[in-house]
């Protein structure tokens, strides 16, 4: 008996080793995740702890028709713009590539709600309604309100104020529209003509279907400085002056973060500016 007690005893000890040493062995193999992590972490976004919707990729949701914001080349399929280079700039400094989702501008915040993209650049204009729902970068560039007319033209508004019983176009759920909504409540009899396209404005506006357009004074650089164009401003807002930002998803502290150091690079070395004589050059 004490010969068979001998012998289990025997076998539960050399079982328990066995067991001992198969958890021992188990680090051997995890050992080679931070050495993963380490490689990885060559990656600045992932040093942040940045994530984003598509490895290696910031999706950036834009309507890629906003010049000179974003538009596409002369392929037809490249964006190119003010919003392209900054965009592209601050993620090839993240170690990301860019890949763009062309949105229509009504449904672009909705998007982003939903995770189409991971930001927006797209002359977002940061609003305290909008800073309710989502988070924005520093200010990249100022925006004010304007009213374009063709030269020499019959009408003789040169203000909003002055613009009732005109056919005044404006591009759907911007500043824009908001501005002129306001004013048709204040009691000027302003006809809106609501379009989905800033390009659609100023077609309308050659054409003689609309009398004046009330849009962004950025957005009017590429009209007003053609040569031998159509168009004039002829009246700027007065007041404290829009803001643009990079729009990410509330509490994506990690992405917001690394974008706005992106922007503070770009202003600090000077590219932001370059950015701006370049599509901006008057």
């Amino acid at each position: 008996m004490k010969k068979v007690l001998l012998l289990v005893v025997s076998l539960l000890m050399i079982l328990s080793v066995a067991g001992c040493t198969s958890k021992e062995e188990t680090p051997a193999a995890t050992t080679e995740t931070p050495a993963t992590t380490e490689a990885s972490a060559e990656t600045p976004a992932e040093e942040t702890g940045l994530q984003t919707i598509k490895d290696g990729v910031l999706m950036v949701g834009m309507q890629v028709d906003y010049p000179p914001f974003e538009m596409y080349a002369e392929d037809g399929i490249t964006p190119v713009g003010l919003d392209c280079d900054i965009i592209e700039a601050i993620a090839a400094d993240m170690g990301l590539e860019v890949e763009y989702v062309d949105t229509a501008w009504d449904g672009i915040f909705a998007g982003l709600d939903t995770n189409k993209y991971d930001t927006i650049i797209s002359g977002v204009t940061i609003t305290a309604e909008r800073e309710e729902k989502y988070d924005f970068t520093q200010s990249y560039i100022q925006n004010y309100q304007c009213m374009v007319e063709m030269k020499d033209g019959e009408i003789t508004a040169k203000s909003p104020e002055e613009a009732g019983g005109l056919r005044v176009a404006y591009q759907a759920e911007t500043t824009s529209d908001i501005y002129v909504t306001e004013l048709v409540e204040s009691g000027i009899d302003i006809d809106a003509y609501e379009y989905e396209k800033i390009l659609e404005c100023f077609a309308e506006l050659e054409a003689g279907r609309v009398d004046a357009i009330v849009c962004d004074s950025t957005v009017t650089f590429p009209y007003i400085n053609k040569e031998n164009s159509p168009f004039e401003v002829v009246w700027t807002q007065d007041e404290a002056p829009e803001e643009f930002g990079i729009m990410v998803k509330s509490g994506n502290t990690a992405l917001l973060t690394a974008l706005d150091d992106g922007l503070t690079k770009l202003k600090s070395e000077g590219t932001l500016d370059s950015f701006m004589m370049k599509w901006f050059s008057e």
